[in-house]
């Protein structure tokens, strides 16, 4: 199977952006079958979703651990062979050349994906200018893309509205695009600045899209989520 002909539910991450481990058991729990894949950063990892993420990932769950490691050589080397043997199947670094380097020597022989992390999409140019970059976020996004693909990075996170110019500078196909700040129509755009609709991002090329706040703050995420799918599908026909 291609990254283009994906089943919508292989698509769509939920982001486990919750306080505690209770809430993110009972949404798994409510979601059941509907939602397949699930993502585990900062806030619940560090309130025992970790090893939640172990348990999804026994239970046949696709489980992406968004830690955005960044650190000395062999501290992230030893930090993704430890997140391997926890079953998980992707994690995200920050795409600085030796650390995407030392992540994939982490990750060989195993079935983890490494994916880079160029520009958060919560930033914007002026943020940017702010942390002492001199490009902009149309310049840095394929400058720090190029350099994971040439490592041997096996993803590119990136808002969706920068899939269309990364395949168009030369990132291979067999390169996963995940996007996270995907807003339904009509949510509210939260803390994200580079915001793109699940239609518009599939049909923009993006191959995962990652969604939190639409689906686990919503009335009803069974509901909300089926509704993503479903847009999904209609985008990727």
């Amino acid at each position: 199977m291609t990254l283009r002909n994906l089943d919508p539910r292989q698509r769509l991450f939920v982001a486990l952006d919750l306080s505690s481990l209770g809430e993110a058991e009972r949404l798994v729990d409510r979601l059941g079958d509907t939602v397949t894949h699930y993502k585990i950063g900062y806030r619940l990892g560090y309130a025992d979703g970790l090893a939640f993420g172990r348990e999804l990932a026994a239970a046949g769950k696709t489980v992406f651990f968004d830690l955005k490691l960044h650190d000395i050589d062999n501290t992230v080397r030893e930090g993704v062979e430890s997140v391997a043997r926890m079953g998980a199947h992707y994690l995200t670094v920050h795409a600085y050349p030796q650390t995407m380097k030392a992540a994939v020597a982490g990750r060989a022989g195993t079935g983890l994906k490494i994916l880079a992390v160029t520009i958060l999409t919560s930033w914007n140019d002026l943020d940017c200018a702010e942390a002492g970059y001199s490009g902009t976020v149309s310049t840095l996004v394929p400058m720090k893309a190029r350099q994971a693909a040439a490592i041997g990075i096996d993803g590119i996170v990136c808002s969706a509205q920068e899939t269309a110019q990364l395949r168009a500078v030369g990132i291979p196909p067999a390169i996963e695009f995940v996007t996270p700040g995907i807003r339904p129509s009509g949510s509210a755009s939260g803390d994200q600045k580079r915001i793109v609709t699940p239609a518009d991002a599939i049909r923009g090329g993006a191959d995962r899209l990652v969604v939190g706040r639409p689906i686990t703050a919503a009335a009803d995420p069974v509901e909300a989520a089926r509704g993503i799918l479903i847009e999904i599908d209609g985008a990727a026909a």
